[in-house]
């Protein structure tokens, strides 16, 4: 991992993969974490690597929520209600029917609140220059967000208001832990990602950029951004500070990634976040810079199932700056690598 992030390291900001704050928001088999001093110590390891080699880096901190097992974590799932995923879910002995989880008591809120503070601290000791929150693709404080997962009649659930409280308390917390310049928050407006559903997604996030603007946090990141929605252009018309956008890339050439960056841009991104081409693409902002080919991605599974297999060995560009290819002249854009997550 210290390799791989490192190889990444021209991104102008590197977003770490999801990493739980607590045992049981755990979702698969061998995911990180960052509730231990271990779990400190290996990703400080990462940083290094990153920080020597010129790049930067947030930890995404993630609680799986219903998504989880109890044969990966022995621990019965928590959630805002007891709605089990519709689908089935891998665990450490294959695919298994979902578990019903628990719903939290007041309790539980207070001490999963308490836990994504001490894990932004301890990403912040481990090294990390900030942390993301997630709050999209169904995890939990998505679950809390959306109508079929949040059956809830207390505080935390019923009118939009209330179902945003949780997703604001964590990142009220994590701002206060840390600084809420340390502190960006993921969202996936209308994502239907492990069977949520938002019946008002306008009103919905709304209520939660009202609860979340006045924070002065680092950024908000928008999951599968399309600059033609509804949704999109309220939020950035709504969202006072710094917007990364994440296209929904219709292909990984280098036009199409190029095309759906300069979009995002026009339309009022800040950055954009870049999955599946920079995991092919160690040096992805160069090539883009260059217009120079992508490597495609082999198999599409290969990066996440451990080993450096499809997860290191993808090429960096090697073709002198003035033998690249150019793009055509319609489709040219002058790519800012710090522009680039």
């Amino acid at each position: 991992m210290a390799t791989h992030y490192a190889q990444r390291a021209s991104a102008g900001l590197i977003i770490g993969e999801g990493s739980t704050p607590n045992p049981v928001g755990q979702t698969y088999p061998g995911i990180t974490a960052i509730h231990t001093d271990r779990h400190v110590a290996g990703w400080r390891r990462v940083t290094d690597a990153v920080r020597s080699a010129g790049g930067h880096m947030f930890l995404q901190l993630q609680h799986g929520g219903r998504v989880s097992h109890p044969e990966t974590t022995g621990l019965t799932p928590l959630a805002p209600s007891a709605v089990p995923l519709p689908e089935t879910i891998f665990t450490p002995h294959g695919h298994r029917p979902a578990a019903v989880p628990r719903a939290m008591t007041p309790d539980d809120i207070r001490a999963t609140i308490a836990d994504f503070a001490s894990a932004a601290r301890r990403a912040v000791e481990a090294g990390f220059e900030g942390v993301e929150v997630h709050s999209a693709n169904g995890m939990l404080l998505h679950q809390f967000l959306a109508d079929n997962t949040n059956h809830r009649t207390d505080g935390y659930g019923g009118p939009a208001e209330r179902r945003v409280r949780f997703a604001a308390e964590v990142t009220e917390a994590v701002a206060d832990a840390i600084g809420a310049d340390r502190v960006g928050v993921r969202i996936s407006p209308g994502s239907t990602g492990n069977g949520v559903l938002e019946e008002d997604t306008d009103g919905l996030y709304a209520a939660l950029l009202d609860r979340l603007k006045g924070l002065g946090l680092a950024y908000l990141h928008l999951v599968r951004s399309a600059p033609e929605s509804g949704w999109y252009r309220r939020i950035r018309a709504d969202w006072p500070g710094v917007l990364i956008g994440n296209p929904d890339l219709a292909g990984l050439g280098t036009e199409t990634v190029s095309l759906a960056v300069r979009e995002l841009l026009a339309a009022g991104a800040d950055l954009v976040a870049l999955g599946r081409p920079f995991l092919a693409n160690p040096d992805l902002a160069e090539r883009l810079r260059r217009g120079a080919p992508l490597n495609p991605v082999r198999d599409r599974y290969l990066m996440y199932v451990g080993g450096a297999v499809g997860y290191n060995d993808y090429p960096a560009l090697d073709v002198p700056s003035d033998q690249a290819e150019p793009l055509s002249s319609d489709s040219m854009v002058a790519l800012d690598a710090g522009r680039v997550a």
